[in-house]
């Protein structure tokens, strides 16, 4: 049986719609919860590696030694040429494991946002399928630049990289596809304090999120499917 290794960084965001593609190509998961403690390993013993978001940034090492852990864990699965997949901080993570710099963005990227797909991305192995533009939850602070030899796939009014594929089948998707109801229901109360920093209403999000998450996850099954189709 194919593995995937996931690395969770808070128990709140979990591989989410992500993880349901890849079991149900027969994919098991293998999560390492960070947030509990669990040490990152060495080596990725497995068939793909998923890096899940979370509310640190790539430059808090010292606050949080498992990024530089991370990082190295990245690098090296991504030489070894396994599938690797990252969203919101761990696109930014794979972004700075490929020599970019992460950075804080003049403002934060929250709640419901147009994401439009480069040309490049037409005929990519994952986004090919989806919408030319589409809108999913975003929930960042943080922006990357684009790395060397990455093929810039997606971004929107605020961010200019959202998406990038490198080589054949390393990905980093800043916005959220994997997120189902329970999950944001689940965010609107532990990042409560970040809304209201923000000032953003939690109705802006939830108001018609049943609707504007039937189309997101739509287009997050398709792109996680062909995600799973390039393990094993």
């Amino acid at each position: 049986m194919a593995t995937a290794l996931v690395l969770q960084h808070i128990d709140v965001e979990g591989p989410g719609l992500l993880g349901a593609a890849l079991r149900r190509r027969g994919i098991e998961l293998r999560t390492v919860r960070i947030h509990a403690g669990e040490p990152v390993p060495a080596r990725c013993d497995a068939d793909a590696l998923v890096v899940m978001g979370g509310p640190m940034g790539v430059y808090e090492s010292d606050r949080h030694p498992h990024l530089t852990d991370e990082l190295r864990l990245i690098e090296a699965t991504v030489a070894d040429g396994r599938p690797v997949i990252g969203t919101c901080l761990g696109s930014q993570l794979l972004a700075a494991a490929l020599g970019a710099r992460v950075y804080p963005n003049t403002r934060k990227e929250i709640g419901w946002h147009d994401v439009e797909l480069t040309d490049a991305a037409r005929d990519d192995a994952l986004l090919g399928g989806a919408p030319r533009r589409f809108t999913p939850v975003h929930w960042h602070g943080d922006i990357f630049d684009l790395p060397a030899g990455a093929v810039h796939l997606a971004g929107s009014a605020i961010t200019t990289h959202q998406a990038y594929r490198y080589g054949a089948n390393t990905y980093g998707l800043l916005f959220h596809l994997e997120l189902d109801r329970a999950h944001l229901d689940t965010w609107m109360t532990a990042f409560a304090a970040e809304l209201a920093e923000v000032g953003i209403a939690p109705g802006e999000i939830t108001g018609d999120a049943d609707r504007r998450l039937a189309a997101s996850a739509a287009i997050g099954t398709g792109v996680f499917d062909r995600f799973a189709a390039l393990i094993g």
